[in-house]
């Protein structure tokens, strides 16, 4: 009988608890919401997060702020996120580096791609980009490869992090033309830019969105485009596989919140992001740096991760990098 009573309340309290927890959910959001983005202002995936925040706030009725907590190579935001409250209220602008490479690179891994994580879109898959500053003297991918062969460990090129797609675009570079160049991580691509710019970096491997507009007014020099085709935007831009046949990477964007977030939540927060994509206005900025549109389910941005983290694991195995 003392054990029915229990069974009856310990029901009662769960029952009460769904439908509080409904409740909550139902009129969510009822304050800002904090969009963090693990890398420094200024790079793709902050001008990706900027836009979609506008239009999100609108949608939501509630402001939703970017705050840029770069460092690690996207890892610090984004283990800031996975340890997060589930309500909601944090959400993080997750890339390939936060969700793919980062957890099969690093020999301490902060937080689990998959488990620590409810996934809301994948909102854009992006072209990367390899610029040089104006005054470089290989003006093409051929030419760049033999400047690189004749001055070995001469030159530099640039990244937002170790172990982001940009970082691996780089290392894929060298591994299939043979040439040697160090590596040198910044905190975002807005920090890199800056040096290249102000040539205090000869190159880098780059997101295509936030060199865009350096491209277009020639203050930096596009050399190729990662993808396997030239890109809509940059028609004269040619692909590194022209140059080196099978040579591919690209990034991508995606909104992701603590894990144990309640679905009613997710379930809003996607609706915004997926609207805020169908806005004329994001479709024409996207299109602006040949970023491709995807707006998906939580479900198939979860297989999308799924698929990533096989794709790149025999790639970062066979380069060979591994980070503390």
């Amino acid at each position: 009988m003392k054990f029915r009573k229990q069974l009856i309340g310990v029901v009662a309290l769960m029952a009460l608890m769904v439908s509080a927890s409904a409740s909550w959910a139902a009129t969510f959001p009822e304050r800002t919401i904090r969009l963090v983005v693990p890398f420094a202002a200024g790079g793709s995936t902050d001008l990706v997060a900027r836009l979609m925040a506008g239009k999100m706030s609108s949608l939501l009725g509630q402001q939703v702020i970017v705050e840029n907590v770069g460092g690690a190579g996207g890892n610090i935001g984004a283990a800031e996120v996975a340890r997060a409250e589930p309500d909601g209220y944090t959400i993080l602008m997750g890339t390939v580096a936060t969700h793919a490479l980062n957890p099969l690179i690093l020999k301490t891994k902060p937080y689990d791609p998959e488990k620590d994580f409810a996934p809301i879109s994948l909102l854009v898959v992006v072209p990367n980009v390899l610029v040089v500053n104006p005054q470089f003297p290989a003006r093409d991918i051929k030419e760049l490869i033999a400047l690189l062969k004749q001055n070995p460990d001469k030159y530099v090129y640039g990244s937002s992090g170790n172990g982001t797609p940009l970082h691996l675009s780089g290392e894929l570079f060298k591994a299939m033309t043979g040439v040697t160049m160090e590596h040198v991580p910044y905190k975002g691509s807005g920090p890199a830019l800056t040096d290249l710019l102000g040539n205090q970096l000869p190159m880098m491997f780059d997101n295509l969105p936030s060199s865009s507009g350096h491209i277009k007014t020639g203050t930096l020099r596009a050399l190729g485009v990662t993808t396997k085709e030239r890109v809509a935007s940059f028609p004269d831009v040619p692909a590194i596989a022209e140059t080196v046949p099978g040579y591919e990477t690209y990034s991508w964007n995606a909104l992701f919140a603590p894990a144990g977030t309640p679905p009613e939540v997710v379930s809003t927060l996607q609706k915004a992001a997926t609207d805020a994509l169908k806005d004329p206005e994001v479709i024409e900025r996207m299109g602006q740096f040949s970023a491709t549109i995807v707006g998906s389910t939580p479900e198939e941005l979860s297989d999308h991760v799924k698929a990533e983290l096989a794709k790149w694991a025999p790639i970062v195995k066979s380069s060979g990098i591994q980070l503390d």
